[in-house]
């Protein structure tokens, strides 16, 4: 062994949310593990004062867009793009072309990222057959080939006895379902929020009871089968208030929050930049603020990106015809350090839970923390840095964000995956 393939962190703020763990101390790392730094000799010594160490950040939903769309992003710079994000491990949605609801396309994507990637992935598996919402995929055969949830994400099952019929298979297979929550008929044509601004811009609306019939479906069905439903990308209130009360009762379902939702509103549409145009739609303040009044609570448990790499050409073109989505993997830690820590709504231990132990509950996999002897997969935050949004200077291949030039307090400036330093700021 090299002395490069050991290492001490010393005197950082070692943050484990797992393991209650918030405190000055060291971490180990030797043979891609998490040792005891007492144990390790010839070992490269990092000072990390007035940093935070801690378990390496996982994203539920990101688009990698490989197969299919590698003019917008592939696994290899999708991966850098986590890397420098802070995210060790990323679930990747099965919207792909060909669309990731068989065995083969599953195969492609581990081995490519066994090839190109640098981070964990965990590949997802379409709920049903081409995200078409008519006929369940095989999820069995989607398990066997190393998938880890299913999703029909961008696209969401109408039909609720084939959603039934989804849940109950995904319990077989001990996958969680993660599901993009619209009701098609209420969203019609919509291209932003339905209210004040949708009207002043002249625009088609999308109603919030959209997304508020489709997370009480999953209420009832996760009741009922009593199997976890994780709804994805909560915009709006009632929804939020849905999930709250169903989790007071028990009910196996959760939530999750994106940077997007938590910093921006519909009003930021007001200047055409199809850069705010997403799926749910930015919605109110009073929505925003619903938002965040879940983190805090722990009614959501949950944040992920919706990382969506769109090409430059695709979204310069009318606000009614660009695609919806934005990248979001390297501004995630950024944009919540400023919009939830620094201003008082979450404490940085409650931050760090939503990018570890919420996703790895989800998942229902060991990982989001730091004990000894599992997987190096460190994070390291500079909290208190302050710096400028700079799109050009990004490992994805995308550009499309709208928190370009937006001032930001706090980023990553290290990642480690398997013991391996492979983001270094």
């Amino acid at each position: 062994m090299t002395k490069s393939d050991k290492f001490i962190l010393r005197n950082g703020r070692v943050i484990d949310p797992k393991n209650n763990i918030d405190k000055i101390k060291d971490i180990g790392i030797a043979d891609g593990k998490i040792v005891d730094p007492k144990t390790i000799s010839d070992a490269e010594v990092i000072d990390l004062t007035g940093k935070v160490i801690t378990p390496g950040l996982i994203d539920i939903h990101v688009h990698l867009r490989q197969p299919g769309n590698t003019a917008a992003e592939t696994i290899k710079t999708g991966t850098s793009a986590a890397a420098a994000g802070g995210f060790t491990t990323i679930v990747a949605m099965p919207n792909t072309n060909p669309v990731a609801d068989n065995a083969g396309t599953i195969d492609y994507i581990l081995r490519n990222t066994k090839e190109n990637g640098i981070v964990n992935v965990l590949p997802a598996g379409a709920m049903t057959k081409n995200l078409e919402g008519k006929e369940m995929a095989g999820i069995g055969g989607l398990k066997k080939a190393g998938i880890f949830a299913v999703t029909d994400d961008g696209k969401c099952i109408q039909n609720h006895k084939l959603m039934r019929n989804v849940v109950q298979y995904a319990k077989q297979f001990n996958l969680p379902v993660l599901d993009h929550c619209e009701e098609e008929a209420i969203a019609a044509n919509g291209v932003m929020n339905e209210g004040k601004w949708s009207v002043l811009l002249g625009m088609n609306g999308i109603s919030s009871c959209a997304e508020e019939i489709i997370v009480a479906r999953n209420v009832m069905l996760a009741r009922e089968c009593n199997w976890k439903i994780h709804c994805q990308h909560l915009s709006c209130k009632e929804a939020v208030e849905l999930i709250r009360t169903a989790r007071k009762r028990n009910i196996p379902i959760s939530g999750e929050a994106t940077p997007h939702h938590i910093a921006l509103i519909d009003e930021n549409i007001k200047k055409f930049d199809t850069n705010y145009k997403m799926n749910p739609p930015l919605r109110t303040e009073e929505d925003r603020l619903a938002v965040i009044e879940g983190l805090k609570d722990n009614s959501i448990t949950v944040i992920a990106t919706d990382h969506a790499p769109h090409t430059e050409t695709a979204k310069q073109v009318e606000f009614d015809y660009a695609p919806c989505g934005i990248i979001g993997l390297e501004t995630a830690v950024p944009v919540c350090l400023t919009e939830l820590y620094h201003k008082g709504h979450l404490t940085l231990p409650e931050l760090i839970s939503k990018l570890t132990t919420g996703p790895a509950e989800i998942l229902g996999l060991d990982i989001g923390h730091l004990s000894i002897g599992i997987d190096a997969d460190i994070t390291i935050i500079d909290p208190d840095i302050e710096f400028v949004v700079d799109k050009n200077s990004f490992k994805s291949k995308a550009r499309n964000t709208p928190f370009h030039g937006k001032q930001c307090k706090g980023k990553t400036v290290a990642t480690f995956v398997k013991g391996k330093c492979i983001f270094k700021d």
